[in-house]
């Protein structure tokens, strides 16, 4: 079985335009827990000021109606915001180190080594205090930046942030295909991937990463997302596009598909456009 990890009410919405109220970011959250996601990421404890999408993330918390079998978590890229996380009750602190000096400085505000102590800190506060922890490896197959990623420096990031639950390899600007993603998930031993759909190689690149041994995907309601901090990364891989996918091919995840249909289709109304998704304007097969 697969687990899928969703982000869209964290890493989709922080790359959208329009700036939606905790209270409805809340709802999100409730609605893709009620679908059966085994994790959802439910808010972002940055700075305001540098992202007001994720503005109100402790209201946001405050919104969730808690379900049994599903994993809350948020995004901390200091101590601070694992205070923040900490302090608002959710399961799991998720954080990004980025495998480039010129993404990290323009996402964190800080170097790599810098960025990779901040994580062993965060990492040993929540070991401390019970919570999981999953540490994202952004960048990792190519940055808007830098260009290609040397394999070597994302080996060598992975087996620094083995202190994390789990490590999740990141193609952040969506270049990867799948060959290059099942050697890097083999050669990391890396849990999770985290797809673009930027080429249209993302769902080929998931798959390759579950033959490769990830057991853990994440994805966004109707592809939403992107990266404020790359140019021309578009959306994330579409979870009810992923779950069709997935299930079609014979592997569980738990989740369901019609729900999540119905989601993207509420989300649409929201934002007035069509999202990247294709399923939920398709509908799912047989039907």
């Amino acid at each position: 079985m697969i687990s899928i990890c969703e982000v869209g009410p964290r890493d989709g919405l922080q790359n959208e335009q329009d700036v939606l109220a905790p209270k409805t970011r809340a709802e999100l959250v409730n609605q893709l827990a009620a679908a059966g996601l085994p994790v959802v990421e439910a808010a972002s404890f940055v700075s305001a000021e540098r992202v007001p999408q994720m503005a109100g993330a402790e209201e946001v918390v405050g919104g969730i109606e808690r379900r049994d079998g599903t994993t809350y978590a948020g995004l901390a890229l200091n101590e601070r915001g694992y205070d923040r996380l900490r302090a608002a009750g959710l399961d799991e602190v998720r954080f990004a180190v980025a495998a480039t000096e010129s993404f990290s400085r323009r996402n964190a505000n800080a170097s790599v080594e810098e960025a990779v102590a901040a994580a062993e800190q965060v990492l040993a506060r929540a070991r401390e205090d019970g919570l999981r922890s999953t540490a994202t490896i952004s960048v990792a197959f190519g940055c808007p930046f830098e260009g290609r990623v040397d394999p070597e420096i994302v080996v060598a990031l992975a087996e620094r942030l083995r202190g994390a639950d789990e490590v999740v390899l990141a193609d952040t600007i969506g270049v990867a295909v799948p060959s290059e993603v099942r050697t890097l998930v083999q050669r990391t031993g890396a849990a999770g991937f985290h797809g673009h759909n930027t080429r249209n190689t993302g769902y080929a690149n998931a798959l390759a990463a579950v033959e490769a041994g990830a057991s853990v995907l994440d994805s966004s309601v109707g592809g939403l997302g992107g990266c404020p901090y790359a140019p021309r990364a578009s959306g994330n891989v579409a979870t009810e596009d992923l779950v069709y996918l997935l299930e079609r091919e014979g592997v569980e995840t738990g989740v369901d598909l019609d729900a999540l249909i119905a989601i993207a289709a509420w989300l649409e109304g929201i934002f007035g456009r069509k999202l990247e998704g294709q399923v939920y304007r398709a509908g799912t097969w047989p039907a």
